[in-house]
């Protein structure tokens, strides 16, 4: 366990050399605790071979399932809500032929038993199932290994393909040589075998809910070249920032940016206020993500390290600091009081999204409300509680505008004019209901 390049050494990826298909898995977990035993990909013995199974996302109803599948008499190793996934598409469906496993019956009913969070990858024998939950979600996507010659030519067809690859994110494809495809659209089965690519199934939403795909995945936690509904995260960072200077606009010298999540918006802010942006802040990349580090102690003294001040920069000035968002408020307080030592004379906080005042149940680690600032009674002066002059949000409806600007192309591209995105985390609407 760990970090990718800690957990597979050199010498461990070179027993993979001669495998022609696989899946994989790297995610901090969400329900399971970080053991061993809740590693994925999961693997089982079925009746008619073994199955491997990844998942990103959560299921919203995993203790009724528990219950379910320990009934057929299935005893659970774990305590991940993805083994649950793996045992029932162990369980044979009632019209299944007993000599022939059908696999997108078995999905099929699998997708009927909970309604998301779920991206998938099935592996049997010589085939990958890529699976993605009727409301979309946790992203999904597909790439083409093509040539190294052809990876930047905007002209590779399909007959370029060497083989085919799966990611939740499109930012991966590039570093292994291979070119961002398309989506899994929601609740789409995909086939993948050395026959190509088959889209083989759809399993629909009830009638009259909208997708949900996770908005803060736009908002905080995809990389910014990644591409998601047809539009790149990056530019929709940016839009987001441009319509927070409309919204909250702030009499100052410079906008900047707390890196690096937050730098497109900040770029969108400045462009729209027709304000320099300048860097104030010099990130330390060796340290990680202090939204994720699993305790107060770890993520306080994450932000310690993590970051440098550019003192020319602002020293006498004022200062809009840009952040993507503010979940538990540990982070910018500190950087605040580094910039206000260093010579800022002003700092006003503009944040580009909502405030975030509800859990996630679907995959995201925000996991309970007293946790998050938003519900603490500190947020009533949330300005003089981390030391800013001024604190602003952007709005839901002005984040709802900024994503969805983007997506009308891509829905008719895919025959689909309904736009839905989950923003439960910041207003308390789930897609569906949630099953304790």
């Amino acid at each position: 366990m760990g970090l990718v390049s800690s957990a597979f050494p050199p010498e461990a990826l070179l027993k993979l050399r001669y495998g022609n298909l696989g899946i994989c898995h790297t995610r901090y977990s969400t329900t399971g605790m970080s053991e061993l035993q809740n590693c994925q990909p999961f693997v089982v013995d079925t009746l008619h071979g073994r199955i491997a199974v990844a998942h990103n996302g959560e299921l919203v109803n995993s203790r009724a399932l528990r219950k379910k599948v320990m009934r057929h008499g299935v005893g659970l190793s774990t305590c991940s809500d993805s083994e649950l996934i793996t045992h029932l598409l162990a369980l044979t469906p009632p019209m299944e032929e007993l000599d022939s496993p059908d696999w997108v019956a078995r999905i099929k009913n699998l997708m009927s038993e909970t309604p998301t969070s779920y991206s998938l990858l099935i592996m049997f024998k010589d085939v990958i199932y890529a699976v993605r939950d009727p409301y979309g979600n946790r992203p999904l996507c597909l790439g083409r290994l093509v040539p190294i010659s052809r990876l930047h030519s905007s002209g590779a067809g399909e007959e370029d393909t060497e083989g085919w690859v799966v990611s939740s994110e499109s930012c991966s494809f590039q570093s292994i040589g291979a070119k961002y495809y398309r989506e899994v659209l929601p609740g789409e089965v995909v086939q993948i075998s050395r026959h190509g690519v088959k889209s083989l199934s759809f399993v629909p939403r009830p009638e009259g809910d909208l997708p949900a795909f996770c908005i803060f995945e736009y908002v905080y936690f995809a990389r910014p070249d990644s591409i998601f509904e047809g539009q790149m995260v990056y530019t929709v960072r940016q839009r987001c920032g441009r319509q927070l200077a409309i919204e909250a606009p702030t009499d100052v010298d410079l906008v900047s940016t707390v890196p690096e999540s937050a730098t497109p918006a900040a770029l969108g802010y400045a462009q729209q206020a027709g304000l320099p942006y300048m860097e104030v802040l010099c990130k330390n990349r060796y340290v990680g993500r202090t939204f994720i580090q699993p305790n107060t102690r770890l993520r306080q003294l994450g932000v310690a390290k993590k970051f440098g001040v550019l003192t020319d920069n602002f020293a006498g000035k004022r200062v809009v600091l840009i952040d993507d968002s503010i979940v538990r408020g540990n982070t910018i307080s500190p950087i605040i009081k580094l910039l206000r030592e260093a010579g800022a004379t002003e700092v006003h906080i503009r944040v580009a999204s909502p405030p975030i005042k509800f859990p996630c149940y679907m995959g995201i680690n925000i996991p309970t409300k007293e946790e998050l600032i938003a519900n603490k009674p500190e947020f009533k002066d949330i300005a003089g509680h981390i030391g800013a002059d001024s604190v602003k949000y952007l709005t839901v409806e002005g984040l709802l505008s900024a994503v969805q600007e983007g997506v009308a192309s891509f829905q008719e591209e895919n025959n689909s004019k309904r736009v839905g995105h989950c923003t439960a985390c910041l207003t308390g609407k789930y897609p569906v209901e949630l099953e304790w």
